[in-house]
């Protein structure tokens, strides 16, 4: 992992320590915990809502919107992440191990098996 990549994976570890605390808290009193208890269905509906309003940030806000509604999308992602038992480490070690590879090739690899 490069050297400046090191704060932002700290922040989503914690990001994600965080929303692994709320699994199970009161949906009354946490958005998380409210989200998560939705469901599978839920969470994924939420994310690609916050998708949507980033592309849509994208192509008509300007660029503090797009910083807003990008940092839902990854708080979004991640509650996705913990819901599916997904550790942020192994999506960091598949970017690592795609490192160096043209995405052309990478798309086509994924495509042969």
């Amino acid at each position: 992992m490069a050297a400046d990549a090191k704060p932002a994976a700290d922040l989503i570890e914690a990001l994600y320590a965080v929303i692994e605390s709320r699994r199970g808290a009161d949906p009354d009193e946490s958005y998380v915990a409210r989200t998560l208890a939705g469901g599978t269905a839920k969470v994924a509906q939420k994310l690609g809502e916050e998708a949507v309003e980033t592309v849509v940030a994208a192509l008509g806000g300007g660029r503090d919107e797009v910083v807003r509604e990008s940092a839902d999308l990854i708080f979004h992602l991640l509650m996705l992440w913990a819901d599916a038992g997904v550790r942020p480490a192994e999506v960091f070690a598949e970017l690592e191990r795609r490192r160096g590879t043209s995405g052309l090739a990478e798309k086509a690899a994924r495509a042969a098996k």
